[in-house]
């Protein structure tokens, strides 16, 4: 930077009071920092890199104190960059203020195939860390990992499965996926059997790959236990949310089997407890449900977190998670964005893919078309239903969409006060959850519990008829 955007910063530092992901303050009045090797390393690992102001006193209120000696220092925080692996090489800039020389050092963010930056005295795994907020971080075992990954090409999702033989693979339907490929590929038939297998990264040495057993085993979890989607319905806003009962979740469930049956099956839950409602055209009478969120919409988040997770020794215990809120529904998977793929570059341009076997895979038996679409796809869903767009996000070794309905529109806190006083209407005698949820045409009774009738409740205006056994199945509603 020029002196000039180096005095901005300043008055902008001490303004503001505080450092950032990018910003880090170091007073060096008295001497230069023994050990800047954490920050280095931090700003060196991020696509930002970072800048290291020296002369600012953070205990101090954020005054500006000057440093002992801008050529010493410069020299010295130059050194300790040259132990670091890669080697970093700072910008520095020096200005004069009325307290003193105030010198800032500009770290580079490298580029990912020479990351993790690390201090070269401790060795990689001590030595690498990573930015979060205004503090240095030790990377994690998995997040050096997965730079190493992206650098050499692991391809995780073919790795041997070592505790399975092909007893455990449903044969049948192993041969009909090969079929299909060779249908498409006459010079593969041409290959013996256990050549084809091995080209198409199924099995290795007479054992199955994780792709194999995945998409093909009997029962995947007797291997892969945490290779599930635990999908939950919970009580409000945030977990943790109890009801009057002490309950934490409308709904639980553990997600298993291969992964075409994990996304169905995560997609049946998604849809059973999913508010619906039943529109009728005025001009021709006709009617439609719409449902709170687009099917589409969901199916490629989940789709796309089941492909693009991490499937590396380091994830095995991570499954991915389904969340649904009364605003919103969430899909995480553990993994974050892939290689140099950011958030800002979705859906615009062709990433490199963790999985590409398992994306070919499940191309080939009709479940994705694996041609990037996934995320415009989402963006376009929610665009068509009027709602806002779906908020990415590439947290810290995870990776996560979120969808949100809209609940808090003026036009829905409208039609919720509705739909109570038809509630209260309807309970002028006794009735069951079921009968409620009928009369409101929705096909979820978890819903109607849970967004109108525990409300009412809540607030005294429908009392119940077991009031001592709250879940009872008997229950009934009455107004007061």
């Amino acid at each position: 930077m020029i002196e000039i955007e180096l005095l901005e910063l300043i008055e902008k530092i001490t303004t503001m009071k505080t450092e950032s992901q990018t910003l880090e303050l170091k007073a060096a009045n008295v001497g230069c920092p023994k050990k800047l090797y954490d920050t280095i390393s931090a700003f060196s690992n991020q696509d930002s890199g970072g800048i290291i102001i020296f002369g600012i006193d953070e205990n101090k209120g954020y005054e500006v104190v000057g440093v002992y000696d801008a050529q010493d220092l410069q020299k010295k925080v130059t050194e300790q960059c040259k132990q670091m692996e890669p080697v970093v090489r700072p910008v520095f800039t020096v200005v004069q203020t009325e307290n003193g020389k105030v010198v800032s050092a500009e770290i580079p963010g490298i580029d990912i195939s020479e990351r993790p930056c690390y201090y070269s005295g401790v060795g990689r795994i001590k030595g690498s860390y990573i930015r979060s907020g205004d503090s240095d971080e030790p990377m994690s075992d998995y997040e050096i990992y997965s730079y190493e990954a992206f650098r050499k090409k692991y391809q995780d999702d073919i790795r041997i499965n070592e505790k399975a033989d092909l007893s455990s693979i449903d044969m049948k339907k192993l041969n009909a996926y090969v079929e299909e490929i060779k249908g498409k590929n006459p010079k593969l038939a041409q290959l013996p059997e256990d050549l084809v297998l091995k080209n198409l990264s199924m099995v290795i040495e007479k054992q199955p790959t994780l792709v194999c057993t995945l998409l093909f085993s009997v029962y995947p979890q007797m291997f892969y236990p945490q290779y599930t989607v635990n999908a939950l319905m919970v009580m409000g806003y945030e977990k943790g949310e109890t009801a009057a009962d002490g309950s934490r979740f409308i709904d639980n469930k553990r997600i298993e089997g291969t992964l075409p049956e994990i996304l169905e099956e995560t997609m049946k839950f998604l849809s059973k407890n999913m508010k619906v409602k039943t529109i009728i055209d005025p001009n021709t009478g006709e009617r439609a449900d719409k449902t709170e969120y687009p099917i589409v919409a969901l199916r490629e988040a989940v789709l796309n977190a089941i492909i693009h997770r991490d499937y590396s020794m380091h994830t095995e215990a991570m499954p991915i998670e389904v969340v649904m809120y009364k605003d919103r529904v969430e899909v995480r998977n553990p993994g974050g964005l892939y290689g140099r793929l950011t958030i800002d570059k979705l859906g615009k341009v062709q990433p490199d893919t963790r999985n590409p076997v398992l994306a070919r895979a499940m191309e080939t038996l009709g479940k994705t078309e694996n041609r990037y679409s996934g995320i415009p796809t989402m963006i376009l869903e929610m665009r068509k239903a009027g709602m806002r767009e779906p908020v990415f996000e590439n947290l810290r070794n995870e990776f996560a969409v979120t969808f949100y309905n809209s609940i808090n529109n003026e036009m829905d806190r409208n039609e919720q006060q509705t739909v109570e006083k038809d509630i209260l209407t309807f309970c002028k005698e006794p009735k069951t959850r079921t009968e409620i949820a009928e009369y409101l045409g929705l096909t979820t009774v978890a819903y109607a519990m849970q967004s109108y009738i525990k409300p009412l409740v809540d607030r005294g205006e429908l009392l119940m008829t077991i009031p001592e056994h709250p879940r009872s199945k008997n229950q009934k509603y009455y107004r007061k």
